[in-house]
């Protein structure tokens, strides 16, 4: 996340990706001045790179219990792709 603006690495996911949607939202209807646009996609393209590495993140930390053959409670990576 070094390469993020400072104010995008701040956010929780949450944000990052409501954001996202409200940057999506308006380009999809077309009205932006290009170079507004361009801007937008830039933040926004930002905005998608950090929210997938908060998922990330969040992926690396979910585990899952397993019941070992004796009765033994562990835990495993929960393997999620």
């Amino acid at each position: 996340m070094a390469d993020l603006p400072p104010d995008i690495a701040a956010l929780s996911f949450e944000d990052a990706l409501a954001e996202l949607d409200a940057i999506v939202r308006k380009l999809e209807t077309g009205s932006t001045k290009l170079d507004d646009a361009i801007g937008a996609y830039a933040r926004g393209a930002a905005l998608k790179a950090h929210c997938e590495t908060k998922l990330k993140e969040a992926q690396a930390k979910v585990d899952k219990i397993v019941l070992g053959g004796d009765g033994a409670i562990g835990l495993e990576p929960a393997g999620i792709e």
